[in-house]
């Protein structure tokens, strides 16, 4: 079964790009270079999704604290925050 083909219009400078990869030897031909760049979007793009997922879970955890009365008051959680990025600030000085 024949592979299907396709035909792509870059812009100039992603031309110049896979013209720098295949110069550098990474990679033999122009489709080796857009299948890559095509795999790493999908991996990023289901990196992000799965972070996308943790946070909702977290702001769940955190929606379910609050239901249950578990909430601390803005002001005393926004002193934490601060007061622990000056620790950290403070330790990466030293």
């Amino acid at each position: 079964m024949a592979k299907p083909t396709r035909n792509f219009s870059l812009t100039p400078e992603l031309e110049r790009y896979v013209a720098q990869k295949l110069k550098s030897g990474l990679y033999s031909t122009a489709s080796e270079v857009i299948r890559e760049a095509l795999r790493s979007q999908m991996e990023r793009e289901s990196l992000n999704q799965s972070r996308i997922e943790q946070l909702r879970k977290d702001i769940q955890v955190g929606l379910d604290q609050l239901a249950r009365g578990e909430g601390i008051d803005g002001e005393k959680a926004i002193a934490r925050i601060l007061a622990k990025t000056r620790g950290r600030r403070r330790s990466k000085r030293a």
